[in-house]
């Protein structure tokens, strides 16, 4: 079984893969990881390698290339923003909240103040957008694609757990 979970930074997409994972016994890939590896790599920000991955398809075709690959030897939950686009799954899952909210969530985990968390939060997910239209001609704000949408504003951790869950038992074979 193959299981996307997309969504914008902050909306907790990581919590749920991971909890998934753990509750379903299958491996989780995380492609935001990998992404922050490369920066690392690299010796620069997540910000400056969206910068740098906005004048070539080179970085996220790597990403890209990694899940398919993965995605064919076996099932697993598959993280990340553009995961509902490129894989053949079983459930394409996205998860939404407002802007304020999310960058309140990373403020808090990465020990930023709200306004600087937001400021980048924008910039980030601006960078995203522009990237995403212009190397797959994809509206990463457009979620038809995908069976399921939870507002995690609206629920908490294991409430967005269950959810998907129960969609994940409701799948006909």
């Amino acid at each position: 079984m193959i299981i996307t979970i997309s969504g914008a930074p902050g909306t907790g997409t990581t919590t749920l893969a991971r909890s998934l994972a753990a509750e379903l016994g299958i491996r989780w890939v995380n492609s935001g990881e990998l992404f922050r590896k490369i920066a690392s790599e690299r010796g620069v920000s997540v910000k400056d390698l969206n910068r740098l991955a906005e004048r070539g398809p080179e970085i996220d075709y790597l990403i890209d290339d990694a899940q398919k690959s993965l995605a064919k030897s076996g099932p697993g939950i598959f993280e990340g923003r553009l995961s509902g686009h490129l894989l053949n799954a079983d459930l394409k899952v996205v998860l939404k909240t407002d802007l304020k909210v999310r960058a309140g969530r990373i403020a808090n985990r990465e020990s930023k103040l709200l306004e600087d968390s937001l400021a980048e939060t924008r910039v980030r997910e601006e960078s995203e957008a522009r990237r995403y239209m212009k190397y797959y001609n994809i509206d990463i704000a457009d979620l038809v694609i995908y069976d399921l949408v939870v507002d995690t504003g609206k629920f908490d951790e294991r409430g967005t757990l269950n959810i998907v869950l129960a969609a994940i038992r409701s799948l006909k074979q």
